[in-house]
């Protein structure tokens, strides 16, 4: 069995801390069986570094090696990209093609972001955890697999499981054996060298001498949040090295290719009372466009009445509760109004519409109809204008809009494509 040491040496894992080798002690024992691992951690922590080790320290190692990253696939294509399908299954499909699961036989499957799976499909991802078999998309035939599953993901599972959104059978079957890696903050000591790292590489890259940090610029660079973790870090070290003429850094021009403080400090977020207050907003919504409904209906009984009847007084004296609902009390005066300067010329007698033809008693509807369609509009512009509001408010970044909205965020993309935004 290969040392912590020489592992980080083959896979280019820098860093000392005792949680990032205890992570990685946990990989190595664990790659000699056939156990699904479950990786957890912040964005940008290194989480794909683990499935690596895993299986080339397995037996599986002359196998395939598969990473698919589950966020980046549409919802409704995530079924053929794992299971594959059979020609003619849906449109498009003009022939069979072999899923992940069965072109990674006899190897290792790594699901990124696991967390973003739906849920139809984690039941067949279930299925192949129990027994190894999977059905593909518009076949009815059973089929097996062996593979081995290494997931990873940045979400509290538990939330999501309470959420409904994930399968608490199905995360306790991924998670046999679940290893956490740590924060780039949790990893003081690490964060210079893997600076240091990064700057040499970035030296090496684009042909310049290799920029160094001043001990006041090594403290900031320490105390700072990092909430992007390593992949933050590693952005920041090229900014520098391509940007500043001065090969020696300080700490001020360090601290201005950082985000300001306030952005850093930790901050409860009362994401339950957010999502409360989304959904009372949406409630009030609902019931103006309920009431909405309600008094398009009693217009059309109102024109419905004054064209059968082609008398405006009459028709007002008998629906006078009915206009009052719909225009207010303090309206009646113009009402009144209004009615004594309706012509009622053009408006066919009662005994014309029992005459007509029936093409002429197709057009008697024609205005109802309208008001359906414009009904409908107006639920699909509000649909449109809140969509819009919360990707402006959040700068375009869909995940943030798709759970104020309350949607997954592949419905929201769909959304997205289906108003051409």
């Amino acid at each position: 069995m290969e040392s912590v040491q020489a592992i980080k040496q083959r896979f280019g894992i820098i860093g000392n801390d005792a949680k990032l080798n205890r992570a990685i002690e946990k990989a190595i024992q664990v790659a000699a069986t056939d156990i699904s691992v479950l990786v957890t951690g912040e964005s940008g922590v290194g989480k794909e570094s683990i499935p690596k080790i895993i299986h080339q320290l397995s037996h599986r190692k002359h196998g395939k090696y598969i990473a698919v990253n589950c966020g980046a696939i549409p919802e409704g294509t995530i079924d053929s990209e794992l299971f594959g399908h059979e020609k003619g299954a849906f449109t498009g499909a003009t022939q069979t093609r072999s899923g992940y699961f069965e072109v990674a036989d006899g190897g290792t499957i790594f699901l990124d972001e696991v967390g973003e799976l739906p849920l139809t499909t984690q039941v067949r991802l279930l299925r192949v955890l129990e027994n190894g078999e999977f059905i593909k998309v518009g076949s009815s035939k059973v089929q097996k697999t062996n593979v081995r599953i290494v997931a990873a993901t940045n979400v509290n599972m538990f939330e999501a499981i309470k959420k409904e959104k994930f399968r608490e059978d199905l995360y306790y079957r991924l998670s046999t054996i679940e290893i956490h890696l740590p924060p780039l903050r949790d990893r003081q000591d690490d964060i210079h060298l893997l600076f240091r790292k990064f700057a040499s590489d970035f030296a090496l890259k684009y042909k310049m001498p290799t920029i160094k940090l001043n001990d006041d610029a090594v403290q900031v660079l320490q105390k700072h949040r990092w909430n992007g973790n390593i992949r933050q870090l590693r952005n920041v070290a090229e900014q520098i090295s391509v940007l500043e003429q001065n090969r020696s850094i300080s700490a001020d021009t360090l601290r201005s290719y950082l985000p300001t403080q306030a952005n850093n400090l930790p901050a409860v977020v009362n994401s339950s009372k957010s999502e409360s207050d989304f959904s009372n907003e949406r409630e009030i919504l609902y019931k103006v466009l309920f009431d909405m409904k309600s008094d398009l209906n009693d217009l059309k009984k109102l024109t419905m009445e004054l064209m059968k009847s082609g008398n405006a007084n009459q028709v007002q004296k008998d629906n006078e509760h009915l206009i009052q609902k719909i225009y207010g009390e303090n309206d009646t005066e113009a009402l009144n109004n209004d009615y004594e300067d309706l012509e009622v010329l053009s408006i066919p007698e009662k005994n014309d519409f029992v005459e007509t033809s029936e093409d002429t008693s197709q057009d008697k509807y024609h205005f109802a109809e309208e008001i359906e369609e414009e009904e409908t509009l107006s639920l699909q512009d509000k649909e449109l204008e809140l969509i819009k509001k919360s990707l402006e408010r959040h700068n375009g970044k869909r995940k943030l809009a798709a759970q104020e909205l309350g949607i997954s965020e592949r419905t929201l993309y769909r959304k997205i494509k289906q108003y051409d935004l």
